[in-house]
């Protein structure tokens, strides 16, 4: 990956990156934002549990 891009140059990168994608609709739009909060949600709560295990102490 080149670092040494201008704003600009990322800025139109981006702009033709999303002009090659296909139209959504709101609704998939929609169904999308909520398939990734429930994602990201799992992923916390999966998180969390594993910091809640504790290693038993070998003697």
């Amino acid at each position: 990956m080149n670092y040494k891009i201008s704003f600009e140059e990322r800025a139109k990168i981006g702009m033709e990156m999303l002009s090659k994608q296909s139209p959504v609709t709101l609704e998939q739009a929609i169904a999308q934002a909520k398939w990734l909060k429930e994602m990201s949600a799992s992923k916390k709560e999966n998180a969390t549990q594993i910091v809640q295990i504790k290693p038993t102490k070998n003697k």
